[in-house]
């Protein structure tokens, strides 16, 4: 035996260790249970890797975005074999790690049912039990493909080693451009092969590592996520560090189904996505529409008072638009299929507005005095999305943009840019949004037109504007349109889920494409920059954003229905009847529930619509020219005077507040 010399980073400490040669990582890291794999020279290795002289070795913890990856894809492969035990005529498809969980694609001969996965699930545990070790081995194509025979989804893969950049989603977890790799599960006790997989790995040491998981759902999913491939059954799971993180989760997923946009949506009703329309297609029903203008109105009003000016676009254009623009070559997939009017001229639905703003800049002549010019409209536009990923309002076919676009100077990009993010910014905390990022994207090398100065220059130039925020500032590598760099703006909501909302992208390329210019103070003809802005990003996904904020309990001023009058007895309805009339007269939105119900079934109908006040009046306020206020938390507070109630639901109106 021989010594080699390693190094090991850990926790910003760096250490130099001599070990004889057969020292493997879970040696280097023995006691410390937490640590699930390791990266040596920057990839990530087994705990079974063993150590060659000059490894450079950083331990990776279960908790880790790492480690949970290792996790997950490790469950996915005890769930791939409870399958393959329980229904051994099933093909394997893909099993990778996902956000919070994991799945594993199978073909089967039927669906699974919610016993089978219960059943899927008791076997796991059995596996877990079994503390099963996952060994890698490396083998030829040729090898691979005699042992997986039997596998045909597999087989597929291994002939697309090397352009797993093509293959589909998730098919990088089983091939890549290096060595093909083959894990086996093998019987803690004799050694004996168990189950095995195509996998690049890596993988926890034993399925005992496994601390807690469970089985979620199945859905439907194509082969390598094309339609043109088996629609196979796709089984999903979530596995985490501790029985508590489980826990956790598995009650932050049910706080997320109560708020679930579509089916508030249904319980308030507010919008309806019917079949007779299409996938997709929104209709917004009266209590939704009043929550939809008011968001617009204000919206509206900020602009106005930013110096925005609004236009208004049609719904189609001729492709040859969109061929100028550069859509049709990098966003056809995008688009629906064109339509064929005036003797074969093809027409879209647009799937965005700004080529229609540039055609309103150049319609005439513009000096530098106009500049900064800013464009709004609130443009509807058409996006073909896959049946598999529509969802609601947050994934839609058709949506209005709150779309902007700031034509200026370069020299005035930056100041531009600096007021226009804090102008995005603060009409979101508005809405009630606080917790922010942002996130940059830039170039993507495979796709983009331009000079790589031109994009050095505005990506800079937002990177500034972001860091003045003062807020984390997080890189998207390749993530830009074709078109240019782009900031986004990420809000966290009431419990804790991250979305998007406002982007701002820098564009040099659109003016060149248009051949937009402007008279210089010098006379010369120069080009403007263009600053691409949707603040909401679509009405429709904003308001599914706020509709899950709020749990459907908007704020006040948002709310359909402010307040709403219930009668001890039919009695007071008039009195109610002329306080509402008060109120409207202040531009309050107030009903009096005037029904045959009983009182305490009118406030649960109040309660069930979320309604801020419920302005309650009897005999005894009758008499005192007063009302009660039941608010939606269940606290009461009585004998206000009129006018003092009327300022109370004016006040929060007025303050954007919940009560």
């Amino acid at each position: 035996m021989s010594d080699v010399r390693v190094i090991i980073h850990r926790d910003s400490e760096r250490e130099e260790r001599v070990v004889t040669t057969g020292t493997t990582a879970a040696d280097l890291f023995a006691g410390d249970r937490s640590i699930v794999a390791a990266r040596v020279a920057g990839e990530l290795k087994d705990l079974a890797y063993e150590l060659a002289e000059g490894d450079e070795v950083e331990p990776v913890g279960i908790a880790t975005e790492d480690g949970l990856n290792i996790l997950r894809h490790s469950t996915a492969h005890v769930m791939a074999q409870a399958v393959q035990e329980l229904f051994p005529e099933a093909r394997l498809g893909i099993g990778p790690p996902v956000k919070d969980g994991f799945y594993y694609d199978f073909d089967v001969e039927r669906p699974f049912t919610p016993d089978d996965l219960k059943a899927v699930e008791k076997k796991m545990q059995e596996i877990i039990k079994r503390g099963q070790r996952f060994s890698r081995r490396v083998v030829t194509d040729e090898a691979a493909r005699e042992e997986l025979a039997s596998e045909p989804y597999k087989l597929e893969l291994i002939g697309l080693k090397g352009s797993s950049a093509t293959a589909g989603e998730g098919a990088d977890v089983e091939v890549g451009a290096g060595e093909l790799t083959i894990y086996d599960n093998l019987d803690a006790k004799t050694g004996e092969l168990c189950w095995k997989d195509l996998c690049r790995g890596p993988h926890l040491p034993t399925t005992r590592t496994i601390p807690a998981f469970k089985l979620m759902r199945n859905a439907a999913a194509y082969w390598r996520g094309s339609e043109k491939n088996p629609m196979l059954q796709r089984i999903y799971g979530t596995a985490w560090p501790t029985k508590d993180e489980l826990k956790a989760h598995l009650a932050f997923l049910a706080e997320a189904e109560k708020r679930d946009h579509r089916k508030l949506g249904t319980e308030l009703d507010l919008f309806s996505i019917p079949e007779e329309i299409g996938s997709g297609l929104a209709v917004f029903h009266p209590k939704g529409g009043v929550v939809r203008r008011v968001m617009e109105d204000y919206s509206r009003r900020r602009h106005e008072e930013a110096d925005y000016e609004f236009v208004y676009t049609p719904h189609a254009t001729k492709g040859a638009l969109f061929q100028k623009s550069g859509h049709l070559d990098w966003y056809a997939d995008g688009m629906y299929p064109p339509m064929q009017l005036d003797e074969g001229q093809d027409y879209y639905l647009k799937p965005m507005n700004c080529p229609m703003h540039h055609l309103i800049f150049d319609a005439r002549g513009r000096s530098y005095r106009e500049l900064p010019l800013r464009l709004f409209e609130f443009g509807t536009v058409y996006r073909y999305e896959k049946s598999g990923v529509v969802h609601g309002l947050t994934r839609a076919r058709g949506f209005t943009q709150d779309d902007s676009h700031i034509y200026c100077t370069r020299e005035q990009m930056a100041a531009e840019l600096d007021s226009l993010l804090t102008f995005v910014l603060n009409l979101l905390r508005d809405y009630g949004l606080e917790d922010f990022y942002l996130e940059l994207s830039t170039k993507d090398p495979e796709k983009f037109v331009g000079s790589d100065e031109v994009w050095e220059e505005s990506t800079e130039a937002l990177r500034q504007a972001a860091e003045k925020q003062g807020l984390e500032l997080v890189l998207d590598p390749a993530g830009a349109a074709f078109y240019g760099p782009k900031i986004s703006v990420q809000a966290k909501d009431a419990i804790g889920r991250t979305w998007q909302m406002s982007t701002i992208q820098v564009d040099f390329n659109m003016p060149e494409r248009f051949d937009l210019q402007y008279t210089a103070a010098d006379g010369s003809r120069q080009r403007p920059v263009v600053l691409h802005r949707a603040l909401f990003g679509s009405i429709e996904r904003f308001f599914a954003v706020l509709l899950e904020h709020y749990a459907g309990a908007f704020p006040a001023w948002l709310a359909p229905v402010q307040a709403v009058g219930i009668p001890i007895g039919d009695a007071h309805v008039p009195y109610l009847q002329d306080f509402a009339a008060e109120a409207k007269k202040r531009g309050l939105r107030f009903q009096v529930d005037a029904s045959s119900d009983r009182m305490q079934k009118k406030i649960r109908n109040a309660q069930r619509e979320k309604v801020p006040f419920m302005v309650i009046a009897g005999d005894e306020d009758v008499a005192n020219g007063a009302v009660s206020f039941r608010y939606r938390d269940g606290s009461q507070k009585n004998g206000i005077p009129r006018d003092e109630a009327l300022r109370e639901i004016a006040d929060a109106v007025a303050r954007r507040i919940q009560v």
